[in-house]
């Protein structure tokens, strides 16, 4: 059986050498271990507390070594890093094992060279303890804290204020709650309440009709019965909110543009009471067939899937009474989840309002005169939000905003602090007529 340790550093090195992501690196792996659900349990610790604290730790190992951890070859700081995690956040693992059991992953890793070194740094972290830079710089200082880069932490203060950024630092680090979907077109709130009781799971009401907080206790969400039988689905409480913006009806001609792997569209259908047409589109065939899979599992029978390009026009379909584009882009406000986006290059992510935009105004040629048009991401990026639906409004003189959020100007921000939800931005537009 393969050692915890040892399948957290395969996963690490996984996803910093092919930019793979996170929870599909380790789930690969873990599907595949013969771990038990404690073992498990370790690993996923290990993984993502790693990611998620990397500016911490690589600060905190920079004060011990010559030259910048990044200098150094992948395996022996990645073997650095676990052993710098487990000494700064694992209370209940002995120091001694985490130098140890580090300076092992090394040898068996090919940075056997580096052996004492890994040892020497990492005790001297067992002596020295968690350090932190001086205040004087306050966005360096939130940096290092929160494992957040300085241009993300200076983003949003300046876009949200300080208090907003300091509680999103504070958010973004640690598990985030798992909220499922009430397949309504089989069962009820309570009927799968007390079903997930029976297998273990632990499900509570939330404000949001229809959602539940869920609580695994190990367990995996795929081996539930409940969830083979398909009588929910994961989503997020801010995603759900989302579909509910669209508020499709029975009968009503829907398109979702931007679709995989499907869970907006999956809530929709149970609005509609699966009656109408649902049409669903995303670029890549196998993003397509995740659309088609749960939707076969659900029973819901209104949705088809098919490839299609969000930015190119398509003269062959209907007219709808509601468009959904949930446009790719940085995805800022689901980084506790995946933590590997923090680290992006922000000139990676400049392109993005062009493309949202351009999906934005082709969705809006699908329209029916009246209709609804919704635009949404899963970040918290002014210039992938508001001002992407600025820029719409006045190149699209046939539509307005729609105000349909309580006390909101036509489009609204969930923050996971305020919300309970991942960050997230849904604005909705009626066509003039």
């Amino acid at each position: 059986m393969i050692n915890p340790r040892q399948l957290a550093f395969e996963a690490l090195m996984k996803t910093d050498r092919d930019g793979a992501f996170s929870n599909l690196a380790l789930d690969a792996l873990l599907s595949k271990s013969g771990l038990d659900i404690r073992d498990k349990s370790f690993v996923s610790a290990l993984f993502y507390g790693v990611m998620e604290r990397q500016l911490t730790i690589d600060y905190n190992l920079s004060l011990y070594l010559s030259k910048s951890p990044k200098k150094l070859k992948p395996q022996a700081l990645t073997a650095l890093r676990l052993g710098a995690f487990q000494i700064l956040y694992m209370d209940k693992v002995p120091d001694s094992a985490a130098v140890n059991e580090s300076v092992k992953l090394a040898k068996k890793n090919g940075a056997a060279y580096a052996a004492s070194l890994i040892n020497a740094v990492l005790r001297k972290l067992c002596q020295k303890g968690l350090s932190l830079p001086e205040k004087d710089n306050e966005p360096e200082f939130l940096s290092i804290k929160y494992s957040c880069p300085k241009w993300l932490v200076e983003k949003w203060i300046e876009e949200y204020g300080s208090e907003n950024t300091l509680c999103l630092l504070e958010s973004s680090l640690g598990s985030a709650d798992t909220f499922i979907r009430v397949n309504t077109l089989k069962t009820d709130c309570d009927s799968l309440i007390s079903m997930l009781a029976d297998e273990g799971i632990t499900a509570e009401k939330t404000t949001v009709e229809n959602a539940l907080k869920i609580n695994l206790s190990g367990n995996s969400v795929e081996n539930s019965v409940a969830f083979q039988k398909g009588l929910f689905h994961v989503q997020d409480l801010a995603s759900q909110l989302c579909a509910a913006a669209v508020d499709p009806q029975p009968g009503e001609t829907v398109l979702d543009l931007c679709s995989a792997p499907g869970g907006k569209a999956f809530t929709m259908a149970e609005r509609m009471n699966n009656s109408g047409r649902l049409l669903c589109f995303d670029l890549y065939e196998h993003r397509v067939s995740l659309i088609r899979q749960g939707a076969e599992r659900l029973g819901i029978s209104v949705i088809t899937a098919d490839c299609g390009n969000a930015e190119n026009y398509d003269p062959t379909l209907p007219v709808a009474d509601r468009v959904l584009c949930d446009v790719p882009c940085s995805g800022l406000g689901i980084i506790r989840r995946k933590p590997e986006i923090k680290y992006k290059n922000p000139e990676d992510l400049a392109g993005l309002p062009e493309i949202q935009l351009k999906i934005l105004l082709n969705a809006s040629h699908y329209v029916k005169a009246g209709g609804r048009l919704v635009y949404s991401t899963c970040t918290l990026s002014k210039a992938e939000n508001e001002a992407v639906c600025e820029k719409f409004l006045s190149l699209s003189e046939e539509f307005d905003y729609e105000r349909i959020f309580p006390g909101d100007a036509g489009h609204r921000t969930f923050m996971p602090h305020t919300d309970h939800s991942d960050g997230f931005f849904a604005a909705c537009f009626k066509r003039k007529g």
